[in-house]
Protein backbone atom coordinates (compact mmCIF):
# COMPACT_ATOMS: atom_id res chain seq x y z
CA UNK A 1 0.00 0.00 0.00
CA UNK A 2 2.66 2.10 1.04
CA UNK A 3 4.46 1.96 -2.80
CA UNK A 4 1.07 2.90 -4.31
CA UNK A 5 0.89 6.14 -2.46
CA UNK A 6 3.93 7.17 -3.29
CA UNK A 7 4.14 6.26 -6.94
CA UNK A 8 2.08 8.52 -8.35
CA UNK A 9 3.36 11.64 -5.94
CA UNK A 10 7.11 10.83 -7.44
CA UNK A 11 5.71 10.67 -10.89
CA UNK A 12 4.17 13.85 -10.67
CA UNK A 13 7.55 15.34 -9.05
CA UNK A 14 9.34 13.67 -11.85
CA UNK A 15 7.40 14.95 -14.73
CA UNK A 16 7.34 18.67 -13.19
CA UNK A 17 10.60 18.69 -12.56
CA UNK A 18 11.74 22.35 -14.74
CA UNK A 19 15.25 20.30 -15.35
CA UNK A 20 13.88 17.13 -16.12
CA UNK A 21 11.54 18.57 -19.07
CA UNK A 22 14.17 21.50 -19.63
CA UNK A 23 11.68 23.21 -21.93
CA UNK A 24 13.54 25.79 -22.46
CA UNK A 25 15.33 23.06 -24.69
CA UNK A 26 12.30 22.39 -27.38
CA UNK A 27 11.16 24.20 -30.14
CA UNK A 28 8.17 26.50 -28.72
CA UNK A 29 6.23 25.12 -31.80
CA UNK A 30 6.37 21.68 -34.09
CA UNK A 31 4.57 20.09 -36.24
CA UNK A 32 4.92 15.89 -37.45
CA UNK A 33 3.81 14.20 -40.36
CA UNK A 34 3.83 10.73 -39.04
CA UNK A 35 4.55 8.02 -41.46
CA UNK A 36 4.74 5.05 -39.62
CA UNK A 37 3.07 3.64 -36.23
CA UNK A 38 4.68 6.10 -33.36
CA UNK A 39 2.61 7.51 -32.20
CA UNK A 40 0.02 6.88 -35.80
CA UNK A 41 0.06 7.67 -39.18
CA UNK A 42 -0.95 11.19 -39.02
CA UNK A 43 -0.34 14.78 -37.38
CA UNK A 44 1.63 15.78 -34.14
CA UNK A 45 1.34 19.45 -32.60
CA UNK A 46 4.10 20.03 -29.97
CA UNK A 47 4.06 23.05 -27.68
CA UNK A 48 7.45 22.99 -25.90
CA UNK A 49 8.00 19.65 -23.87
CA UNK A 50 3.80 18.51 -24.59
CA UNK A 51 2.41 17.56 -27.96
CA UNK A 52 -1.18 16.15 -29.09
CA UNK A 53 -1.45 13.64 -31.95
CA UNK A 54 -4.12 11.84 -33.59
CA UNK A 55 -3.98 9.46 -36.44
CA UNK A 56 -4.38 5.91 -38.08
CA UNK A 57 -2.78 3.29 -35.86
CA UNK A 58 -1.71 -0.31 -36.95
CA UNK A 59 -0.12 -3.08 -34.93
CA UNK A 60 0.54 -6.58 -35.26
CA UNK A 61 -1.28 -7.74 -31.82
CA UNK A 62 -1.30 -12.01 -32.89
CA UNK A 63 1.96 -12.95 -35.47
CA UNK A 64 0.92 -12.17 -39.38
CA UNK A 65 -2.34 -10.26 -38.32
CA UNK A 66 -2.81 -6.66 -38.47
CA UNK A 67 -4.80 -5.11 -36.36
CA UNK A 68 -6.33 -1.38 -37.09
CA UNK A 69 -7.39 1.52 -34.73
CA UNK A 70 -7.98 5.48 -34.87
CA UNK A 71 -5.89 6.83 -31.65
CA UNK A 72 -5.80 10.54 -30.19
CA UNK A 73 -3.53 11.33 -27.52
CA UNK A 74 -0.74 13.48 -25.65
CA UNK A 75 2.69 13.06 -25.23
CA UNK A 76 5.37 14.43 -22.42
CA UNK A 77 8.36 15.36 -23.65
CA UNK A 78 11.48 14.92 -21.51
CA UNK A 79 15.17 14.48 -21.06
CA UNK A 80 16.77 16.22 -24.61
CA UNK A 81 20.33 14.86 -25.98
CA UNK A 82 22.34 16.81 -27.46
CA UNK A 83 22.91 20.58 -28.83
CA UNK A 84 20.65 21.23 -32.22
CA UNK A 85 17.87 23.70 -31.58
CA UNK A 86 15.44 20.58 -31.80
CA UNK A 87 17.07 17.98 -29.90
CA UNK A 88 16.67 14.05 -29.48
CA UNK A 89 14.67 13.15 -26.53
CA UNK A 90 12.85 10.74 -24.43
CA UNK A 91 9.10 10.65 -24.62
CA UNK A 92 5.66 9.16 -22.44
CA UNK A 93 2.36 8.85 -24.03
CA UNK A 94 -1.16 8.32 -22.96
CA UNK A 95 -3.48 7.56 -25.82
CA UNK A 96 -7.20 6.76 -26.71
CA UNK A 97 -7.66 3.95 -29.42
CA UNK A 98 -10.82 2.67 -31.32
CA UNK A 99 -10.76 -0.69 -32.83
CA UNK A 100 -11.64 -0.94 -36.47
CA UNK A 101 -10.93 -4.41 -37.02
CA UNK A 102 -10.37 -7.81 -35.16
CA UNK A 103 -10.72 -8.42 -31.88
CA UNK A 104 -10.85 -4.75 -31.51
CA UNK A 105 -13.67 -3.79 -33.78
CA UNK A 106 -15.70 -1.22 -32.25
CA UNK A 107 -14.21 -1.41 -29.06
CA UNK A 108 -12.24 1.77 -27.01
CA UNK A 109 -8.96 0.86 -25.72
CA UNK A 110 -6.57 3.15 -24.09
CA UNK A 111 -2.37 2.75 -24.28
CA UNK A 112 0.58 3.82 -22.72
CA UNK A 113 3.51 4.39 -24.52
CA UNK A 114 7.54 5.08 -23.56
CA UNK A 115 10.25 5.71 -26.20
CA UNK A 116 13.44 7.57 -27.69
CA UNK A 117 12.93 9.95 -30.70
CA UNK A 118 16.07 10.53 -32.60
CA UNK A 119 16.34 13.68 -35.00
CA UNK A 120 18.77 12.13 -37.47
CA UNK A 121 18.50 15.20 -40.21
CA UNK A 122 17.24 18.49 -40.18
CA UNK A 123 13.29 17.82 -39.42
CA UNK A 124 13.88 13.62 -40.49
CA UNK A 125 13.32 11.51 -36.96
CA UNK A 126 13.07 8.10 -36.00
CA UNK A 127 11.18 6.49 -32.70
CA UNK A 128 11.69 3.61 -31.13
CA UNK A 129 9.68 2.40 -28.17
CA UNK A 130 7.32 0.12 -26.02
CA UNK A 131 3.27 0.58 -26.13
CA UNK A 132 0.73 -1.40 -23.81
CA UNK A 133 -2.69 -1.59 -24.97
CA UNK A 134 -5.35 -2.42 -22.78
CA UNK A 135 -9.25 -2.79 -23.76
CA UNK A 136 -12.12 -4.08 -21.84
CA UNK A 137 -12.70 -8.18 -22.40
CA UNK A 138 -8.56 -8.25 -23.39
CA UNK A 139 -5.72 -8.69 -22.08
CA UNK A 140 -2.56 -6.09 -22.00
CA UNK A 141 -0.55 -6.48 -25.01
CA UNK A 142 2.96 -4.79 -25.08
CA UNK A 143 4.47 -4.35 -28.51
CA UNK A 144 7.23 -2.26 -29.89
CA UNK A 145 6.45 0.88 -31.63
CA UNK A 146 9.15 2.06 -34.11
CA UNK A 147 8.11 5.08 -36.05
CA UNK A 148 9.10 7.86 -38.75
CA UNK A 149 8.12 11.66 -38.86
CA UNK A 150 9.20 14.30 -40.42
CA UNK A 151 8.84 17.91 -38.00
CA UNK A 152 8.60 21.05 -38.86
CA UNK A 153 9.77 23.96 -36.13
CA UNK A 154 6.85 26.55 -36.56
CA UNK A 155 8.36 30.40 -35.84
Amino acid sequence: MTRLFWFPWLASLLLTSPGLLAQHRFPKHELSINGFRAPSIGLEYRHRAFSVHGGYYLTNLSPNLTTRFIKAGVTGWFLPVGQRPNPSSFYGSVSYLRGLNRDYEAQNAASAELGFRWMVWRGLNLRIGAIALASAGQAIKINPTPGISYSFVLR
